[in-house]
């Protein structure tokens, strides 16, 4: 990696994490250069604004966040395991996979009316999610596992919109009662649908 690159990536990873934790609007550049030790200048030789910083800050956390999820999903056999392991994963909403919460969520949330580059990153990764969810139940009907007038884009939404749901709740209410009970549910309905 040329070190341009390299003082680019240094910046995005400490970048990330702050605009993930305190949003896009409420993070400043100063915020960021604290974080990094550079220059103002040597900031905007590598990011044009924060803007751009921010919408790759947007795409680092959401690739990292896929880069987790990948790992624990590939520790599994079957497709039930995978739907188990998924859930698992975003099971605390008070330690989660990525510093500052659900990028997805944080994001999601300030650009809805404000950012449209950013809203659509967001709505990109969140097709993603459901796709993925999607054709590991497909795989799971094709191999027997779970029963064949399951719906699987239906089931994808009802999983993923659950867990989102539960992540807020736990966020707000400083406590992950709420996702447990989501966590117990969306387990239960997996088994209600395997064979």
């Amino acid at each position: 990696m040329a070190k341009g690159e390299e003082t680019r990536q240094f910046i995005l990873e400490k970048a990330a994490p702050i605009f993930n934790t305190k949003g896009i609007a409420a993070t400043s550049m100063s915020d960021i250069m604290e974080a990094t030790k550079l220059s103002k200048g040597s900031m905007y030789v590598h990011f044009e604004n924060k803007e751009v910083l921010a919408c790759a800050a947007v795409d680092h956390n959401v690739k990292v966040l896929t880069a987790k999820l990948q790992t624990a999903l590939s520790k599994t056999k079957t497709s039930k395991e995978q739907l188990f392991a998924y859930i698992d994963f975003f099971s605390d909403a008070l330690q989660p996979p990525v510093i500052g919460g659900c990028p997805l969520l944080n994001f999601g949330t300030e650009a809805d009316d404000t950012n449209p580059i950013v809203k659509e990153k967001v709505n990109s990764a969140i097709r993603s999610g459901q796709v993925q969810l999607s054709g590991i139940i497909e795989n799971g009907i094709a191999n027997g596992e779970f029963k064949p007038d399951l719906k699987p884009a239906d089931f994808a939404t009802v999983i993923f919109a659950m867990l989102e749901g539960g992540h807020l709740m736990s966020r707000m209410s400083g406590n992950n009662d709420k996702m447990q009970v989501i966590i117990r549910t969306l387990k239960n309905l997996i088994d209600q649908n395997s064979i």
